[in-house]
This record gives structure tokens, C-alpha cells and sequence, in this order.
């Protein structure tokens, strides 16, 4: 049986997502899921991925954007603002934006938890990136 766990959001980002977003990690109940918190600052345009072997579920904490997703020939565009959740199925290819002068801040489900290096692979995506 697993322990509880409990962590707080960290002060300063773990990592850099591979579409560019800056991530706090979260927790992970192991071999099922994992948990992050991801960040886009004003006016950035993320790098467009698809993963290989996870799928995501994220919900818009704060600020405005923009997601884009594709998959099987249909695409979208939608809206993200606080309160608005979404899916990212394996092989989705995805790009997302910042809309205004706020941080857009989401949390992030992976599910299985996130493999490492090599899971997510730069796409052709929606707009032209801006990530530094």
C-alpha cells in the first residue's frame, strides 16, 4: 500500500517542458499518474509537441490563452481561462499561447506519470513559436 503524500506548489520551476512551459512538479502515484503545475509568461507562444506514450488532462488555473489540438485530420482552437479543463489523448499534437499580459498557469495530469526525455516530439504547429 502507498503513503499519503503531500507537497506544496515549489517557489521555482523543476524543469523546462519540451514545448518550452516552465513546470513545478507536483505529485505521482506511481506507474499511474502524475501531477504538475505548468507556466506560459505574457505574449509567449509554446513549441507544438505530440507524446508518445502518455495522455494528459490540464485545467486552466490563471491568465488567458490559447489551445490548439489536432488529431486524426480535426483540429481545434479554444479558449483557456480559469475554470476551463481539457484532454490531450496520446498522439494529439498540441501548441498553446499566452492571450494578454498575465501568466497563463495550468496544472497538468499525466497519465501514466511522465517517462523522461524522448516521450514528447516537435510537430508543425498552429502559430509560429516564441519560446526562448
Amino acid at each position: 500500500m502507498q503513503q499519503f503524500s503531500t507537497k506544496e506548489l515549489p517557489e521555482s520551476r523543476d524543469a523546462t517542458a519540451p514545448d518550452g512551459s516552465e513546470v513545478r512538479l507536483l505529485l505521482e502515484i506511481a506507474g499511474r499518474g502524475g501531477m504538475a503545475h505548468f507556466s506560459l509568461p505574457p505574449g509567449k507562444i509554446s513549441l507544438a509537441v505530440t507524446h508518445r506514450t502518455v495522455e494528459e488532462i490540464w485545467y486552466c488555473l490563471s491568465g488567458k490563452g490559447r489551445m490548439w489540438r489536432e488529431q486524426d485530420g480535426y483540429s481545434d482552437i479554444i479558449e483557456m481561462r480559469p475554470g476551463v479543463s481539457l484532454t490531450i489523448p496520446i498522439g494529439t499534437k498540441f501548441q498553446f499561447r499566452t492571450d494578454g499580459n498575465e501568466t497563463l498557469s495550468m496544472i497538468g495530469v499525466t497519465m501514466p506519470p511522465w517517462p523522461g526525455e524522448g516521450e514528447a516530439v516537435m510537430v508543425q504547429g498552429h502559430w509560429n513559436p516564441d519560446i526562448s
